[in-house]
């Protein structure tokens, strides 16, 4: 196995107009989870995934499972909840890059995901263990199945990766900022946003947030600076990675986890981590000429062409 990842994954509804859901009748159904979305990404790349999760065993559950199963993911370690339903989540377009998105996922079957649900065999086996700061928000059980994971990974020497993935209507900011710094200080690469990297320990230079988060004792930090690109700091080596442009931005949601499965594909790949860097900067890009979280991830051959014939702009420090 490649990479393990763990977390929660919904249904997401997107209206079919622009403007309030209240003037929609017509809705499409598609498949939304940061953890999965990276999965997904390595997939298409070539690379060996498996996704750890509860899902409802309903409709939503199961066709959740069918859809990541068919694009080659190890859905082994998945549990059908009898008692518990899938989460779903709605998302409106109100104008040009204004989105407003609606969770139902309270009480949900992943939120009742547990250490027990986690096998040591599965994540021993692995090359890099992917988790984020969304699923231990979701309940104490959560937290303490993101630490048992991570745990087994360390036990084994699985690299860990954390992208903090903050949301912070499912906690307070307190509770946040208290365990997404716990979880990056036990991370081997820690993949935070900007604005991320702000909230957990103020404003600051990409560059002197980024010690921040190496000081914690993380071996990289690779920070995410949107159509900017990213700026890395490891043990040996630092700089800013130049974003991609040209494009027409039609959906930002799932850029993230796109540049998440661009850096570990880079690195399962062997490349150098500027390079693994570019190709997540690129794969970022590409998610957001797309409608839908993973309708954007590109297979190999296109990744490639899209580098080469795309232009990198400059990185304003």
């Amino acid at each position: 196995m490649d990479v393990v990842t763990l977390g929660e994954t919904m249904v997401l509804f997107a209206p079919e107009n622009s403007g309030p859901m209240r003037y929609t009748d017509r809705f499409s159904a598609r498949i939304a989870g940061a953890e999965s979305n990276v999965a997904i990404g390595l997939a298409r790349l070539g690379h060996y995934a498996g996704w750890i999760s509860r899902l409802g065993n309903d409709e939503f559950g199961k066709k959740i499972r069918a859809f990541i199963r068919g694009e080659g993911i190890d859905t082994s370690q998945i549990i059908l909840d009898e008692t518990a339903d899938t989460g779903l989540f709605f998302k409106e377009k109100l104008a040009p890059g204004e989105w407003r998105v609606k969770y139902y996922r309270k009480d949900s079957a992943a939120s009742r995901m547990k250490p027990g649900d986690v096998k040591e065999s599965y994540i021993s086996d692995a090359r890099f263990l992917h988790v984020t700061g969304i699923t231990p928000a979701l309940s104490d059980d959560c937290y303490e199945t993101v630490l048992t994971a991570i745990e087994y990974a360390k036990k084994h020497h699985v690299k860990v990766v954390f992208d903090p993935n903050l949301r912070r209507k499912l906690w307070s900011e307190d509770k946040a900022r208290k365990v997404l710094i716990e979880l990056a200080s036990k991370a081997d690469i820690v993949l935070p946003g900007i604005d991320e990297a702000e909230f957990l320990f103020g404003s600051g230079s990409p560059e002197e947030l980024a010690r921040q988060f190496h000081e914690q004792g993380s071996s990289a930090v690779i920070m995410k600076l949107g159509k900017k690109g990213a700026y890395y700091l490891a043990n040996d080596s630092e700089g800013y990675v130049e974003g991609f442009k040209g494009w027409e931005v039609v959906d930002p949601v799932g850029a993230g986890d796109g540049f998440s499965a661009g850096v570990l594909s880079g690195l399962l790949d062997g490349l150098e981590l500027r390079e693994s860097v570019q190709r997540g900067n690129a794969i970022g890009a590409m998610v957001t000429m797309a409608a839908g979280d993973v309708e954007g991830l590109p297979e190999k051959d296109r990744l490639l062409d899209f580098m080469h014939n795309q232009v990198q702009g400059d990185v304003k420090r």
